[in-house]
């Protein structure tokens, strides 16, 4: 049988970085190596993005 699962990979990293922007593009440049060192991900997993948005922690969040 054929089935189908929808998955998602989900965390938070913490890091030193100058902007917002610089830690989204060291984070994403991290999992971009991470996908094309393991093609699997995209070839017989159906990775299609990585997405994420930096932000800095606030009264709503755990530090």
């Amino acid at each position: 049988m054929k089935v189908k699962v929808h998955w998602v990979i989900d965390g938070i990293a913490e890091l030193e970085a100058d902007s917002l922007e610089d830690a989204e593009k060291i984070v994403n440049e991290k999992l971009a190596d991470f996908v094309s060192n393991n093609p699997d991900l995209e070839e017989k997993m159906g990775a299609k993005a990585i997405q994420g948005k930096g932000y800095l922690p606030g009264s709503g969040e755990d530090a």
